[in-house]
This record gives C-alpha cells, structure tokens and sequence, in this order.
C-alpha cells in the first residue's frame, strides 16, 4: 500500500456536492493499494499513520503522533498513487489492485486506525470522483510505503 500522508489544519472531502468526510486539526491520508497487497500491508500503514510523529511538542520539535495530540484522520481512497508514468505520457495504473479487493483494504485500513485509538476517523467515498479540500499544515507531507520502496 502507500500513502500520501499530509499534516493538515482541516480537510474535508465532497462527492457532488455532499460532505463524506471532513476533520479539523490531524492527518489527511490519500491511500491506495497496490496488486499483491494484504492484511499485512494494512497492518504497517496503519501503524505508521497513528504513531508518526509529525506534530510539534512544546520545544516546536515534531515529536508528537497525531494520538498524542488527540487529532482526526481522514482517509481517501486514491488508485493513481500506482500510476506509472515512466513511459510516454499516460500513466499506466496496472499495478493497482483491482477494485474490490482494494476497497476491503481500504475499508480495513480505516477500521485499523480506528482500532488504534483515533478518535475521528473520517473517508471518502471509494470509486467516487471526489474534491478535497485541505489546509496543509506546515506543509508537511509523508510518503508512505507498506513494501518499503520509498
């Protein structure tokens, strides 16, 4: 799986016009799984977005998770994160898991952070074409990789 993980002020996700999913301070996680993906690749990401500790203690040094700081997480599905765009100019997306396994993955990564002590897990809309709307924090962005490639 991987994850663009983003520390943000507020997000919020719309799917025509309908709020799906929306926090205030916390993570906005953009998610997609990869072919050959499992529970196990789950299990890391899951680990790693709750315990990343990307929020400032009291020296102003990131040193706090997003459990520490008591923050929402909001998860949205994104296949394009397996975009291959090292030939031509179209991405290729074949390393993409196929959808319905990708939404169980989906759908067990935000029951996983949920489990681990998040108060305020939120999503998006799996397959739906979505608009995000974030306050990036920072910025500090995350690249996340359950096969550990980046």
């Amino acid at each position: 799986m991987r994850a663009v993980v983003q520390r943000v002020t507020r997000a919020k996700v719309t799917v025509e016009g309908r709020v799906t999913g929306e926090i205030e301070r916390g993570l906005l996680v953009l998610l997609g799984a990869g072919a050959g993906d499992g529970p196990a690749d789950v299990g890391y990401i899951a680990d790693k977005i709750v315990n990343l500790r990307i929020f400032a203690d009291d020296a102003g040094k990131m040193n706090r998770s997003v459990l520490d700081v008591g923050g929402g997480v909001l998860i949205v599905s994104q296949f394009t994160l397996y975009g291959d765009a090292r030939q031509g100019r179209r991405p290729a997306f074949t390393g993409a898991l196929e959808p319905v396994a990708a939404k169980a993955l989906y759908e067990a990564a935000l029951a996983a952070v949920g489990a681990a002590g998040v108060m305020r897990v939120e999503a998006g809309e799996f397959a739906a074409d979505m608009a995000v709307d974030l306050l990036n924090d920072g910025p500090v962005t995350i690249l996340l990789d359950s096969r550990k490639g980046f």
